[in-house]
């Protein structure tokens, strides 16, 4: 119990679940690639995943833990697609096994999946919290609650943030310091599209800012690095930044 100085007592938050979740959202990831670790584990994840929404004061834990279960092949499946396009995209990428096991931002989707699906049972608080283990784990910043298809790519991972309800549609890839947000912040637009659509085969290249629900970024079209764009861009297209710097031809 915690007593301000007026002797009020003050709200408990149950705020050490963030460690629990911390080991939660590591056994499921673990889980997911390793079956000698999830037959050990399996019993361990599930009654922390009773205990954590035991502290959010969630009903029918049971229930929601056969549901949440039975999705795991199909994230599988969709990050196996995922683990692919780094391997066919970087070509810093030796092997497969390198992507599951040294990229960042193979990490973020895995988590961003998992906890994406959480979203879709209307589980609260616990889609975000994986999701923010992730950011700081990855540095890149994906709400749980956007919407992002097969194939996903991001490369370097850091500072890459990805909004509320952002659509990303197949075969996208994302560069380092990549912002895909909301062109205004005022809480009245909670229930309203505020960030942009990627359609699918789009190139965003690093630190690129694209804001807007009202944003369409068309089929196969690249944005160049450091570009903001606030209004919705053909297929096909390319869009670049052109600096205003000059080179000086050195002097001697």
């Amino acid at each position: 119990m915690i007593i301000d100085r007026k002797n009020t007592v003050l709200k408990n938050y149950s705020i050490c679940v963030k460690e629990i979740v911390e080991t939660f959202t590591k056994q499921l990831f673990y889980g997911l690639f390793d079956e000698d670790y999830w037959t050990e584990n399996k019993t361990k994840t599930a009654e922390n995943f009773y205990i954590i929404l035991k502290k959010l004061a969630v009903t029918n834990a049971e229930e929601l833990w056969s549901k949440y279960e039975k999705t795991f092949v199909e994230v599988r499946n969709k990050l196996d697609l995922d683990a692919r396009a780094f391997e066919n995209t970087d070509p810093a990428c030796k092997s497969i096994e390198e992507v599951y096991l040294a990229y960042p931002g193979f990490h973020a989707i895995a988590v961003y999946r998992l906890s994406h699906e959480l979203i879709k049972l209307n589980i609260p608080i616990l889609p975000r919290m994986m999701s923010e283990y992730a950011h700081g784990v990855t540095g890149t910043d994906i709400h749980p609650g956007a919407e992002i298809g097969s194939s996903f790519f991001i490369d370097h991972a850091t500072g890459i943030v990805i909004g509320e309800t952002t659509v990303i549609k197949n075969n996208v890839k994302i560069y380092q310091g990549v912002t895909l947000g909301g062109i205004q912040v005022k809480k009245e637009l909670t229930a309203v599209k505020r960030h942009p659509t990627i359609e699918n085969n789009v190139t965003i290249y690093a630190n690129a800012t694209i804001l807007g629900g009202d944003v369409i970024i068309g089929t196969n079209t690249i944005i160049g690095a450091n570009v903001c764009v606030t209004q919705s861009i053909p297929p096909n297209s390319v869009v670049t930044y052109q600096s205003e710097n000059k080179i000086v031809k050195k002097r001697g």
